[in-house]
């Protein structure tokens, strides 16, 4: 498999789509906040990190990939629903990396200027979530 940029799914993703990831994005971090507001942040953090965007991308996946096969005739259902779940191992995969950042944020956040531990959160954040990506392609 070679990685690379797509830019014509850009071009594909209609406009209301992306209103509805933002929506739906803002939404929870609105009722995280919200949480966050009444008992606190540590646990209002626990919602915000919600993967705020995965249901409405695997929704979009599926139905993108639906209409996809209906123009040519065939009953794209299956490979909807397949790809969606592509999507989500993907996900879960980027959350190891997630825990990563929060992780290394929470612990040197203290010590370190905020875009010294930014930084460091972020770069184990890619080295954590490229690693898992590289372990599932050898072990599958």
């Amino acid at each position: 498999m070679i990685i690379g940029l797509d830019f014509r799914s850009l071009r594909a993703t209609r406009w209301t789509e992306y209103a509805t990831r933002f929506v739906f994005g803002g939404t929870v971090t609105l009722l995280a906040g919200l949480i966050a507001d009444k008992y606190g942040p540590v646990f209002g953090g626990l919602f915000l990190a919600f993967p705020a965007i995965f249901p409405a991308t695997a929704s979009l996946v599926e139905k993108h990939q639906m209409e996809k096969k209906r123009r040519i005739g065939m009953n794209g259902e299956k490979r909807g629903r397949l790809l969606a779940g592509v999507d989500a191992a993907g996900t879960a995969m980027g959350c190891f990396g997630l825990v990563a950042f929060a992780a290394t944020a929470c612990k040197v956040l203290p010590f370190l200027a905020l875009w010294q531990s930014l930084s460091l959160a972020t770069a184990l954040w890619a080295i954590v979530s490229t690693g898992v990506w590289v372990i599932r392609r050898k072990l599958c």
